[in-house]
């Protein structure tokens, strides 16, 4: 199992973010080139200056051409492994950090090139690169077959690195250059409209070009296979693309991503299917699961949400896999829902541990529904208006007060959990980590039995534990008695000097 690749700088998208003017910046370290340009590492936002101009590698243009071309915007970016992407409002693709580009020096053999600028990918000049995903060292982009994107007429292109057939290729042979995959080309019966990457494995989701009566949308993953992550029903790799066949038929799949080792997907009607590493939750093996929940999901698994209507989200419109968690996003952008690793606070609800299900996540504000409603109320009178305005402010004071409430009851918590972990630490030896060491006879009666987890503790500890044991309880029953026979002395003294004292 390759966890060694766990990089949590891992698939941010941002989609559509433009800028008046061209100012793509970065910070922090520059080892591999991440920045996109040279140097040092910066703590500041540096212009990178490769986006205000482009032109092909033989351009001939004269300066007077170049100075009246359209300011270069950046359309969206992703970001994976060691690698930072960006495509442009002119369809270009660009590439930096540590990127699979020709090079001289990898002649006869494979290897990433340290690219500290941005590059363009000239293969791809005089076409559309519409959208782009990558793992830890390859990249999939779907490109117009001519110049301009038309609707359904994207090609498949791979590249990268292909130990696993993540590709998608046929065989396991690294690429440099991109290549298409033949299964989605333009004489392809289907047409791609999602992509996205794991660390090793690839997922993509298509509808047919020609569709029936029904539409009809397949979720389609190729490469490393060995926790589930494919969703194939088996834990092979695949080295072309294959459909997630226990997949329902007739749905509509509106988003699609991937986290180091699981998929996720969710459907326009409100389904959310999981399936890969820990039950499809993305969660590390020695992640603490209860019952029989533990074991990677070969296949989908429906993600149930919390609400009287079953499983459904409510007006879902994107999901997104971390390294080890899953964000949903509903309601038309109103919800988010996280479940997966929590630990730094990543889930967004309050807490640090672990969900194995579903939970809202701490968000808006929700002062903008307040706004949204008072929008939708253009036809009312000014009393109406006014009266709603007056509960609006009510509700929002509510919410404030709330709020406050809620910082407080976390404040409490989080002295609670110190608390806890020291006396936890003190009886059985090692500090308080999570909901898992919560004692057996807290969780089944509802109270603490300290002589039968002590009794417990016991019977499962191996000798040397036994031993540190007696140590240490032997060392503080000894302060004990020191500290009993120094004030027992003190009282002897003080009755001294009190009948001394009479007797005068």
């Amino acid at each position: 199992m390759k966890l060694q690749h766990y990089y949590y700088h891992y698939y941010l998208c941002f989609t559509c973010f433009f800028m008046p003017f061209i100012c793509y910046t970065s910070l922090n370290c520059c080892m591999d080139g991440q920045l996109g340009f040279s140097g040092s590492n910066s703590l500041v936002p540096c212009v990178i200056e490769q986006f205000l101009t482009i032109g092909a590698p033989d351009s001939s243009e004269d300066d007077s051409k170049t100075n009246h071309k359209a300011p270069i915007k950046i359309c969206s970016v992703k970001a994976g492994g060691m690698m930072s992407l960006a495509i442009d409002n002119a369809g270009a693709l660009w590439m930096s950090g540590n990127c699979p580009l020709p090079d001289s020096s990898t002649e006869g053999g494979f290897s990433l090139v340290s690219s500290f600028t941005p590059s363009p990918v000239w293969d791809f000049h005089g076409h559309t690169v519409v959208k782009v995903a990558c793992g830890s060292e390859h990249v999939v982009a779907l490109v117009s077959a001519g110049e301009t994107y038309k609707g359904e007429d994207l090609v498949c292109y791979s590249w990268g690195a292909n130990n696993d057939g993540q590709l998608g290729l046929g065989d396991r042979e690294s690429r440099l250059r991109p290549k298409i995959i033949e299964t989605f080309n333009q004489d392809s019966p289907w047409a791609v409209y999602e992509v996205a990457c794991g660390s090793f494995h690839t997922a993509l989701l298509t509808h047919r070009k020609r569709p029936n009566d029904r539409l009809e949308s397949m979720c389609w993953t190729f490469g490393l296979g060995e926790n589930g992550q494919l969703g194939h029903g088996t834990t092979q790799s695949a080295l072309v693309p294959e459909q997630v066949k226990e997949l329902p038929q007739y749905v509509y799949l509106v988003s699609v991503d991937c986290g180091l080792f699981h998929t996720s997907v969710v459907s326009s009607a409100g389904d959310v299917w999981s399936w890969g590493m820990e039950k499809g939750l993305g969660l590390c093996p020695n992640a603490s699961l209860t019952r029989n929940e533990a074991g990677d999901a070969i296949s989908p698994i429906l993600i149930s949400g919390n609400g009287p209507h079953g499983p459904k989200f409510q007006d879902p419109v994107q999901v997104a896999c971390g390294a080890a968690h899953t964000v949903l996003v509903t309601d038309d952008g109103y919800k988010l829902w996280s479940w997966g690793r929590g630990r730094s606070g990543v889930l967004g609800t309050g807490k640090t541990i672990d969900f194995f299900a579903p939970a809202i996540v701490l968000w808006p504000p929700l002062t903008e529904e307040f706004k949204q409603d008072e929008l939708n109320t253009g036809g009312l009178d000014d009393e109406i208006k006014a009266k709603d305005l007056e509960g609006a402010e009510e509700r929002d004071e509510k919410l404030s007060s709330a709020m406050e409430e809620m910082k407080l009851l976390q404040s409490k918590l989080s002295v609670m959990e110190r608390y806890a972990s020291i006396l936890h630490g003190s009886i059985f030896g090692k500090p308080f980590a999570a909901e898992q060491d919560i004692p057996i006879s807290l969780k089944d009666m509802g109270f603490f039995d300290i002589t039968k987890e002590w009794e417990n503790m016991l019977e499962s500890a191996d000798r040397s534990k036994l031993v540190r044991l007696e140590r240490f309880y032997r060392n503080m029953l000894a302060g004990v008695k020191d500290k009993l026979m120094k004030r027992r002395i003190q009282e002897i003294v003080n009755e001294c000097l009190h009948s001394s004292t009479i007797g005068k």
